[in-house]
This record gives C-alpha cells, sequence and structure tokens, in this order.
C-alpha cells in the first residue's frame, strides 16, 4: 500500500506501469479498488495511478473536506506532489464529476477524460444513492459475483458523511451547460440499465465535436466490473487515439456503432 501526506492528511494511492501518466477516481460507492482490471488494461501503455478520495477507502476521514471542491484539490495536490504534468483520466460517478471539473479548471494540464456514469443534473442521481447505508448501497449496486468481492469489502470503509456531503452543492452537479466549455478529448460512458445515474440525452449535432458518448448495453453502475472485457476494450481505443483526435473516431469502429446514441 502507498501513501503519501497530503494537506496534512494521508491519502492513499496504487500505482502499475510505465509511460505517460493516467488517473483512476472512484465513485460514490467503493475505492480504488475497482479499478485494478482496467489499470491492468491500461499499463500496458500508460503508468497508471489510482487513489482513494477523502473519507473513502484507505484515504483520511475528515467531514471538513468532503466538498466536491475539495476532492478538485485534492487531486491538483496529488498530481504537483508526484510531479505528474500531461495526464488522462478516468473517472466513475463522483470521481468523473472531479475530472470534469478539474478538467474544466486545468485544461493545460489534461489530455483527455473519460467520464463513466456521471450525473450531469442533480436530479439525475436517484435519491436512493444520495440517503441509503452504505452496506444497502454496496447489495444494490454491486453484484455478488467473484470480480466484484474486493470493491464490495472496500466500499464499506467509507465514511456515510462523504457520500452525504458531496451532494450537498447541486449547482457542483450542472455540467450540461458547463461541460460544452471543456475543449479536452471527452468520453462519456453509461450503462444501459444504471439504476443510480440516469443517461443524459446527447445529439452529436448540438455537442462540442471533441465530445463522444458511448452506451455499454447490458451493463448498470459498475461496467468497469459488469463487463470488464468491453470497457477494457473500450478504454484501450480511447487511451490510443493521438492526442488533439476526437473520440467520435471511435465510431469508426464497428464495435462502437452499435452502441452509440
Amino acid at each position: 500500500m502507498s501513501a503519501i501526506l497530503l494537506e496534512g492528511g494521508i491519502v492513499h494511492y496504487e500505482v502499475i506501469g510505465r509511460g505517460r501518466p493516467i488517473v483512476f477516481l472512484h465513485g460514490w460507492v467503493g475505492s480504488w479498488r475497482y479499478w485494478v482490471p482496467a489499470m491492468q488494461a491500461a499499463s500496458m501503455s500508460f503508468r497508471a495511478y489510482a487513489l482513494d478520495l477523502w473519507g473513502f477507502g484507505d484515504t483520511a476521514h475528515d467531514p471538513q473536506r468532503y466538498d466536491l471542491n475539495v476532492h478538485v484539490n485534492l487531486v491538483k495536490s496529488f498530481l504537483d506532489e508526484m510531479g505528474i504534468g500531461k495526464v488522462a483520466f478516468v473517472g466513475h460517478g463522483l470521481g468523473g464529476l472531479v475530472a470534469l471539473h478539474f478538467t474544466r479548471l486545468n485544461p493545460q494540464i489534461v489530455d483527455r477524460v473519460m467520464a463513466v456514469g456521471v450525473p450531469m443534473e442533480i436530479g439525475m442521481v436517484n435519491a436512493r444513492l444520495r440517503s441509503a447505508p452504505i452496506p444497502e448501497l454496496v447489495d444494490w449496486l454491486l453484484s455478488k459475483e467473484s470480480a466484484a468481492e474486493p470493491a464490495r469489502v472496500d466500499a464499506l470503509k467509507a465514511d456515510p458523511q462523504a457520500i452525504v456531503a458531496s451532494f450537498a452543492n447541486p449547482e457542483a452537479f450542472s455540467l450540461a451547460n458547463r461541460i460544452g466549455n471543456i475543449n479536452n478529448a471527452t468520453l462519456l460512458v453509461y450503462g444501459e440499465n444504471d439504476p443510480a445515474v440516469s443517461i443524459p440525452p446527447f445529439s452529436p449535432e448540438s455537442s462540442p465535436y471533441n465530445m463522444h458518448m458511448v452506451i455499454l448495453e447490458q451493463a448498470a453502475h459498475f461496467p468497469m466490473l459488469e463487463d470488464t472485457a468491453r470497457f477494457n476494450r473500450l478504454l484501450t481505443d480511447f487511451l490510443a487515439l493521438p492526442s488533439g483526435d476526437t473520440p467520435r473516431d471511435l465510431q469508426l469502429k464497428e464495435e462502437w456503432k452499435r452502441r452509440v446514441r
């Protein structure tokens, strides 16, 4: 286990691979651990980092740090401490919100961002996610298959206040308009059967050219665990795009043409 002291608190992270840096950010239920298969896929060409946000996993629990903006600042401090310059992000749920806000505020150091299951408005979040006890959320959103077991165990480490506090500022979820100002390559990914986050409307004609959406059929809130092979193919395809290219080029592959709305 690796850990560093940031802003007076212990932050847990893990890293594998060599190459350009990519940072994985977990969602409301779980920790860094459910990213392991995706990290392994990315580590063939990237140095893959995953960290626990404040109040989750083995990072310090401190209710004063659970605001979304503080998580964004945590990521900036982490990159600075690790000497990471240009970076790619993969964020899920809460981690996706953090990655998108970070990209909006620091576009010069973000190469690309893949946001998985991210609500574009607070109303797109199922109320159960905002209020249910963590064990109930674990049973609701994570399967009982062996691949999800590490995530189920680590999810129980979270401070319940960390989940509740992340929803305290509804304005932070108002991405539908702000996301249009992001000029970095952005891939939005949703599970077709996600019970926690609604899929937002997406029109290629009215969306920025650097942005694209893929919906994974038969997946729910954890597509990286529920359909690992297909998720990792999408991830590696996205990462393989030359810098500056739009993720809409993924449509050239028949694999993703069938899964785009």
